[in-house]
């Protein structure tokens, strides 16, 4: 239909009648083309006057009730023409679907609305849920953050068959006590609420979504909660000028698309008693459109509130609200009673018919807009995966990371530094499960976990306290189900209690899950507590303002040190905690745990990369089961176990489902987990000389053959040493006995060395060991040869030179600095079996299943502790040595080997010579052979193990990455080469090469 202009030029003489102060920028949905004019005109033509005020009309919808309920709303929305729905609790396919018929009914395109202010999660299951808007307050100079916040609510609700979020809160909220505003508001100071809101308004609308910035002219400024009672805003209107108007008028300038108006009490702008400033035209006419210059969609918050039915009965409150000024009536309860006086009023001359109809035209040209013209059903094949993106995962991620507030850090101690000098405890309060804080936690060194609520009897709270007396770091985080001062914003007397005592230990670092006004009842003594304890004497005080997984996990890698913390908190709470304070933490350089997305790389992508690779092994029976852990950029993204300990139980293990912090025998990996790391750092203390001889260091080979041998020749596998010695098969007789002083079945004194339950070594046979490797020849030819004599002696050198033993060494030097406690040989002595994953069934030499005790037979006849096999750990303790490998020896905020040493162990030394060895460590063959991933970079280096492990560390700046593989492939029998047949380990980490080249497509 051609454009008609007589009505265009009724709406626009209409609209800009009235005088207007301000200078604003109009909204964009009144900047159409001739086309969605066009459309305008037609549907606007071919109503009825009655038609056009039910437009003006939304009624609220939910997606939770029986089909009765929504059959009758269906009736209601097609018998009386209304223009929207205002859609509450549900899930998001009932909603599409209960959309889907409500627009089949409506003859003119119902607008679809929903207050969604921390995403559609504020209404719906199934959905993403954003921090508070309180929460965003904290944050520092990352308002492009919250920009993307509301450009991907646009996309979820434009997904969902939205138009319109009432949204975001631009109440300025200086009272601590309000009910009803609170956490939803981004804090007290006017600047930052009006930029914040800003950023989130332009986020929805350059993305196709209406907004309504609320409650107009302010509801920060109340106890009084709206729904339950009309609040007094008692200040003057220079007061509200000042700061209350001061974000509306902001926002109004540029641009926002609508305004809610509260129910209100304002004496200053209006003297009528007990006039709700949605029904007053003081208010919605004369200060908002005509002062403020505001030209959009001036919307009514919902009409069932308290505050609004308390004085004016259903149908009477709609048409003074009509009256007043307002666009739209939202949550209308009685529609004909709405309906019948509203024509009343307009029949009595109180509301013009050309009024009407330019607020009609207005909500029309806001349909057309967004999009409504070209109205389609919602299509709801993958609706809830198309809801849920993981780039919405990372941006929640950054959110709540950027929001992080440290209100107290006593002589700097977070982020916790010299792991090796902490007993740490964590203590959840108000959980009776481990959380996820504590899960975090865990991650990056030992923790005993500890958890109370206001209901824990006080014997246990005994025993826990009994308990804590032998730790020396308390991380105390405390869980609040409730944001509301109402609830005393989830807080117990006792739980109060409880982390006052906590924190008088002065061993507390305190994390306060919850609304920050909370600090106020921690900050006092309780009316239980007979001494002032309080938060204030807090080794630290972290701030994370909600609870929620995001929250707990990002606090916990705060803590340790994988990120820093910028966020200031956004209201006073008490002369304790003021406004703007905040304490800036820089992180030290611990592994971060996140999502591919974070650095650049498609997560489905890889996952189905490794998933493939590492199901066609187990399907192939390479191994049982295995752990994968892959880090880019210290930052741990990959994270899987898979398969089970064993493929079934008939060798005495149960065939139990791998889990992360399994313990694996790493075999030959222990050669670059103990041996290597240990002569980095005696090189650069100058007691190792890399181009020394071996019997510098070992006096006792000083008349043999290897006297002379060069440590860089033996470290690169090219010192002519032979490759094993089969020790073990030296101790037996022909005719299958034991040798005299071998082998005994049962322990004493002179056999104290447990090979297996039921075999004892002699206790000096490990010298016969030493003096074969002494005495053993060497291979005619000065090339590379994998050995294993060598590392079998660096603990013998580590001894003599330090004067500590060997695994003490190792431990102590890198282990405890790098939280990397599950690291340790013989780990029966401090692990269930159940945490360690059998290893092989030794049909030859011990003649059972090796289980908890090193696989490898020569490391087994040396007490289990040798330089180049039974290290035992979990992949992400083992990967904490690596990823202080790829950071040049520096990890925690400590420099554990110099960059110079590192560097010089992880080059190529002889490559003239064809060796691709560094020093200890393997590095891409020359030609590719499978040893490494066919992307490895020349400065990229690992090694594999005789078990099935892998680790692999490629520093080159393109790549960045290290990665972990750990499984058993010699259960049950090292006979077993599928693992090596499909070279399923590095072909694992060219996946993660191939998916950091792709990138996010």
């Amino acid at each position: 239909m051609p454009f008609r202009r007589p009505i265009f030029v009724l709406f626009i003489s209409i609209l800009f009648s009235m005088p207007v102060v301000a200078q604003t920028t109009t909204p964009a949905f009144l900047n159409l083309n001739d086309r969605q004019n066009c459309w305008v005109d037609s549907v606007f033509t071919n109503m009825s006057a009655d038609d056009r005020i039910a437009q003006l009309i939304m009624v609220a919808g939910y997606s939770n009730r029986r089909p009765s309920y929504e059959d009758s709303l269906v009736r209601l929305v097609q018998t009386a023409k209304l223009g929207g729905v205002v859609m509450f609790q549900g899930g998001p396919v009932r909603q599409a679907q209960l959309t889907n018929r409500l627009q089949a009914v409506s003859k003119v395109p119902l607008l679809i609305a929903m207050d969604a202010e921390w995403g559609l999660a504020m209404r719906l299951d199934s959905t993403v849920r954003y921090p508070y808007q309180m929460t965003l307050g904290a944050m520092q100079g990352n308002d492009s953050l919250i920009y993307r916040m509301g450009a991907n609510l646009a996309r979820q609700a434009r997904r969902l068959g939205m138009q319109i979020n009432f949204a975001p809160t631009v109440d300025v909220n200086n009272n601590p006590n309000n009910p009803v505003i609170n956490f939803r508001s981004f804090g007290e100071n006017k600047y930052d609420v009006a930029r914040k809101a800003l950023a989130y308004v332009k986020g929805m609308q350059d993305n196709q979504l209406l907004t309504s910035i609320k409650h107009f002219p302010g509801h920060g400024d109340t106890g009084t909660d709206s729904h339950y009672d009309l609040p007094l805003i008692a200040k003057s209107r220079p007061q509200l000028d000042s700061l209350e108007l001061y974000p509306f008028r902001e926002l109004i300038k540029a641009g926002a698309a609508g305004v809610m108006v509260a129910h209100l009490s304002v004496p200053a702008l209006d003297t009528t008693r007990n006039r709700p400033s949605t029904l007053s035209p003081a208010i919605v006419t004369n200060l908002l459109k005509n002062e403020l210059g505001f030209q959009g969609l001036t919307f009514s918050d919902a009409m069932n509130m308290k505050a609004l039915t308390k004085y004016f009965p259903s149908g009477q409150a709609d048409e003074l609200g009509i009256e007043a000024g307002l666009d739209v009536l939202e949550f209308t309860e009685d529609v004909p009673a709405a309906l019948a006086k509203i024509k009343q009023a307009v029949a009595a001359g109180r509301i013009s018919q050309a009024s009407l109809d330019a607020r009609c035209l207005k909500v029309l040209r806001a349909k057309v807009w967004a999009g409504l013209d070209q109205y389609k059903p919602i299509d709801l094949t993958n609706l809830v995966s198309d809801l849920n993106s993981v780039q919405d995962d990372l941006l929640n991620r950054k959110l709540t990371e950027a929001s992080l507030t440290v209100l107290k850090n006593d002589r700097n101690l977070l982020p916790l530094q010299r792991l090796d000098t902490l007993r740490i405890a964590s203590v959840a309060v108000e959980s009776d499960k481990i959380t996820a804080f504590q899960q975090m936690a865990a991650n990056y060194t030992q923790v005993n976990h500890f958890n109370i609520t206001s209901r824990t009897p006080d014997s246990t709270l005994a025993q826990v306290r009994d308990s804590l007396k032998n730790y020396n770091l308390i991380l105390v985080d405390v869980h609040l189900n409730n944001i509301r001062p109402a609830a005393r914003y989830g807080l117990q007397t006792k739980t109060a209690a409880l982390v006052s005592e906590l924190v008088a230990t002065g061993k507390a670092v305190v994390t306060v899950f919850g609304n920050p006004y909370v600090l106020d009842k921690l900050t006092f003594p309780m009316d239980t507590v007979q001494t002032a304890r309080n938060i204030e004497q807090a080794r630290a005080v972290v701030m994370p303002y909600q609870l929620t997984n995001y929250t707990e996990e990002l606090s916990a890698q705060l803590i340790f040190g994988a990120i820093g913390a910028s966020g200031k908190l956004p209201v006073t709470v008490n002369q304790r905690f003021r406004f703007g304070d905040g304490i800036t933490i820089q992180p030290i350089g611990r592994m971060k745990y996140t999502i591919p997305e974070e650095v650049g790389i498609d997560s489905r992508y890889l996952a189905q990369q490794v998933d493939s690779l590492v199901n066609v092994g187990i399907s192939r029976k390479a191994f049982p089961g295995c752990v994968v852990q892959m880090a880019k950029d210290g930052k741990v993204i990959f994270r899987k176990a898979y398969g089970n300990h064993t493929y079934d139980a008939s060798l005495g293990a149960e065939p139990k489902p791998v889990q992360l912090d399994d313990l694996y025998d790493m075999a030959s990996v222990t050669k670059v987990s103990t041996s290597t790391p240990a002569l980095m750092r005696l090189v650069d203390e100058g007691k190792f000389n890399l181009d020394g001889k071996m019997a510098d260091y070992l006096p006792f080979l000083k008349k043999s053959n290897k006297a002379d041998l060069v440590w860089r020749d033996v470290l690169t596998h090219q010192a002519r040493l032979k490759a094993w010695i089969p020790f073990w098969m030296d101790t037996k007789n022909p005719d299958g006995t034991w040798k005299p002083k071998t082998f005994k079945s049962e322990r004493s004194g002179r056999y104290p060395i447990e090979v297996t339950d039921s075999l004892f070594e002699f206790k000096n046979y490990p010298k016969v060991i030493y003096q074969q490797i002494r005495d053993s020849p060497l291979n005619e030819k000065k090339e590379y040869v994998y050995s294993d004599l060598s590392f079998i002696m660096y603990p013998l050198v580590v001894k003599r030179v330090t004067g500590v033993n060997f695994e003490e060494y190792v431990k102590s030097t890198f282990f405890r600095p790098l939280g990397a406690t599950t690291l340790t040989f013989n780990p029966r002595r401090f692990y269930s079996l159940d945490r360690i994953v059998p290893t092989e069934y030794d049909s030859l030499f011990r003649k059972t299943l090796i289980w908890g005790r090193v696989h490898d037979e020569g490391a087994a006849m040396l007490n289990g502790l040798s330089g180049h096999a039974g290290l035992f750990g979990s992949a992400n303790d083992l990967m904490k040595v690596y990823d202080m490998y790829r950071r040049m020896g520096s990890y925690g905020g400590q420099q554990l080997i110099s960059q110079k040493t590192m560097a010089e162990f992880t080059r190529y030394q002889f490559p003239e010579l064809g060796n691709r060895r560094g020093l200890g460590f393997d590095k891409p063959s020359f030609t590719y052979s499978g040893n490494a991933p066919r992307s490895a970079t020349k400065a990229s280096f690992g090694h594999s193990g005789f078990t099935g492990t892998f680790v692999w560390v490629d520093p080159d700046p393109a790549y960045n990455l290290t990665y972990v593989f750990l499984c058993n492939r010699v259960y049950p029998t090292r006979n077993n080469n599928t693992l090596s047949n499909l070279n399923t380990r590095t072909n694992i980490v060219e996946a993660l090469y191939q998916a950091t080249k792709r990138g996010i497509q």
